[in-house]
Formats: structure tokens, sequence, C-alpha cells
């Protein structure tokens, strides 16, 4: 049979990192392309006690249907730490549970977007968000990112020049892919240039638990005063990705119509996970496993970067890191990047290439993206020393 796609499909690609998970399962590859918390960090022996509790004493709760707008009790307990955390939550807000952050980027671009609207967002950015964005028709219009966040002049030069702008997409702390951390300055300009333009900010901060040193910067949504700025958040980093569980604030009016849209997509998030990480945040000790996973991954990224000076020898450069999960690495201009990373996958290690990352993917990127949270300190050892000895070649 001939199958007739849909407009919106037909012009999406699989994404880049899924295709090469293909080759990150050959047990003989090192994956330094993955985004996944590290094997040692979810609190699995808590979530197990809560379960065998839970289904023991009132299992109805986590098997039967839930409210669209998420668990109350996890919607009372994220909004005081929103609130205590990030001071963020005004009058006008609410916050409803999602399935995973990511569900925030679709619901959003549901009810706002119209095939042929524009979203602005960084150049690079998370290639999942993305390609929701393009799902729904949007044209994407790529901000170039400095040392300290979005290149501000080129923000308001994008903002004058296009007039179809729904939202601007952010991931302003420890940005996936390239680990920059947007400045109180920038974050402060954003917000200003989008209240002058009419348009909203989505503000996704999967990483900010997950800063190793450094001062925490106040996020965009703490300075909302007029409900033009919609947070993300997301569970997937600090207790497991797999359970989906993610949320976001925003002004009520829109936040409602996210939820009719949430009603046509999977009616409720997962009742046993909600439940699951409202007994992990109340009755254990959440900050302590916060603080666990920074040491962690300070850890792992410290290790990582003294790799990278190690075996690269100032052929290729790469950005250093605060927190967050990736390190993002630069080749020389005359350097095929596309082919090196093909020639590293040939040599057992797989990375990101940074094209996947852009909103225009007939740019050229002379990037590409490591993550150092999933591998063992053996797999990042061994897929470096390999790295380097190619870029000895360049």
């Amino acid at each position: 049979m001939d199958y007739t796609f849909s407009r919106r499909i037909c012009g999406l690609k699989p994404s880049a990192i899924r295709e090469i998970f293909k080759y990150a399962a050959d047990p003989t590859v090192v994956s330094l392309s993955a985004g996944n918390p590290a094997p040692d960090a979810f609190p699995a022996q808590a979530l197990a006690e809560i379960s065998e509790r839970l289904m023991k004493e009132n299992p109805v709760l986590a098997l039967q249907y839930g409210l669209t707008e998420g668990y109350l009790p996890l919607r009372n307990s994220l909004k005081d730490y929103m609130k205590n955390s990030y001071g963020i939550g005004r009058d006008f807000d609410e916050l409803i549970v999602t399935s995973g952050a990511q569900q925030v980027m679709d619901l959003m671009t549901k009810a706002l977007v119209n095939e042929g609207d524009e979203v602005i967002c960084e150049a690079p950015s998370f290639i999942g968000s993305l390609n929701t964005f393009r799902s729904y028709g949007a044209k994407l219009v790529g901000v170039p990112m400095d040392d300290d966040g979005m290149n501000m002049e080129a923000l308001e030069e994008a903002l004058k020049s296009h007039s179809k702008v729904r939202f601007i997409y952010t991931i302003p702390t420890f940005q996936n892919p390239s680990g920059i951390t947007m400045s109180l300055e920038k974050r402060r300009r954003l917000y200003e240039l989008a209240k002058e333009y009419g348009v909203l900010i989505l503000e996704d901060n999967p990483y900010g638990e997950l800063r190793y040193r450094g001062e925490t910067i106040p996020t965009i949504k703490s300075m909302d005063e007029d409900g033009i700025v919609v947070y993300a958040g997301s569970f997937s980093k600090v207790i497991s990705p797999g359970m989906r569980v993610g949320w976001f604030v925003a002004p009520a009016e829109l936040s409602q119509k996210m939820v009719v849209c949430k009603q046509g997509s999977d009616v409720h998030t997962n009742m046993w996970s909600q439940v699951l990480c409202h007994e992990f945040m109340t009755k254990y000790d959440f900050e302590g496993h916060l603080q666990y996973l920074r040491e962690l991954y300070s850890k792992k990224a410290e290790y990582t970067m003294d790799l990278l000076r190690e075996n690269l020898g100032g052929k290729i450069k790469f950005g250093e890191i605060d927190g967050g999960l990736f390190i993002w690495c630069t080749l020389p201009e005359e350097v095929d990047m596309p082919q090196f990373c093909l020639d590293a996958v040939k040599n057992k290690v797989c990375v990101v290439p940074g094209t996947a990352f852009l909103a225009d993917e007939t740019q050229v990127s002379h990037d590409f993206r490591i993550n150092f949270s999933t591998p063992t300190d053996e797999q990042l050892k061994k897929g470096i020393e390999i790295l380097g000895k190619m870029a000895k070649t360049l």
C-alpha cells in the first residue's frame, strides 16, 4: 500500500542523536553521544521502597486515572520548591505536571503556533525541541551564541525583521548542547526585548540543579511581572528520565489552553511516577540527593576536561563548564566536521555533530558535542584518547 503522510511529518528527519544511538548500541563503541544520567545517579533503593509501600497501602492511587493538571500533592510541593528555590510563581501563574519537559515544548507549540509562524531559538539548541517546533510547521530563526549566552544584538535584529514570532526558546543555564550559561545582564535584556516586541519566552531549565561551581544566576521566569515567560522543569536529570515527569509554570490563561492540548495527547502524566516523585521530594533527603549528583558530576566533568586538555593538544577547542552534562568541542575551520564524526565512529567512538543542533541545518558547523555523565571513567579515557589520536592528524 502507498502511504500518504501529513505535510507536517514529511519534512521531519529522524533525530541525529537517536540515529547515532544505533552505532552506540555496538558494545565495542564508546558512546560520548548520549545525554543520560550516570547509572549510579538514580535513587533506586528509595524508589523501590516508595513503590512497595504504595502498592501495599494505596495501589488505586497509582493505578487509577488522575487529573490532567497533575497529582495535586506533587503540584503543591513543586509550587513551594519553585517559589523557595527560584523565586518563581506569581498570582497569575499556574503549575501543571507534564510527561517530561519535552511535552512542555509540544503543548506550548500546539497552543500558540500556526503553520508558518516563527520561533526564535539559540543556535545551537536542543534538537528535541527544534524538531517539536518543526513538527507544527514553525519556521525556526536561529540566533548565534556568545560565551555568555544568546547574542542580544542579533536577537533584537531577529525580532525587528520577523513579524510572526510566537515565542523565544532558550536554555539559559548549562545549555544543551553548548554548556553555556547566559549572564544575568543578558537574561534581563532578553526579558526587556520580549516585552518590548510582545513575544513570549519559553525558558527550559533541565540542568539548573546541576551546578558544580560558581554562583546561581536568577531564572528569567523569576523576573516575570508581565506574564510573558513559561518555565519548563524536569525530574529527568535529577531523579529519572524513564519516569517522564516534568512541569511548567505559566500564566493561567495560557496554561489552561495547554491543559486542553494535553487532554488530547495523553490525558494525564503517569500517576505512579508522579506519586514516586512527590514522595521522594517530601519524605526523603531531596536536597542531599541533589548535592550527591553535583559531586558525582563535578568529578566526572573535571576528569573529562583534564582528559581533553591532555589529549587534544590545542587542536580541538572546548568550552569550560560549571555544570550540566555536556561539553562543546570546536574543530579547526579547515576540518570537515561531519567527516571527522564519521571517522570517529569508524574508530569506535561516537560524538554528536554540531549540525544536528542548528535551526538551519544547511549552515556549516565546526563543532561536536560530547557527554560525560553516561560513560564510565574507563570509557571516557578510551574515547577521548581516540579523539586525541585523530586530532594529531588534523
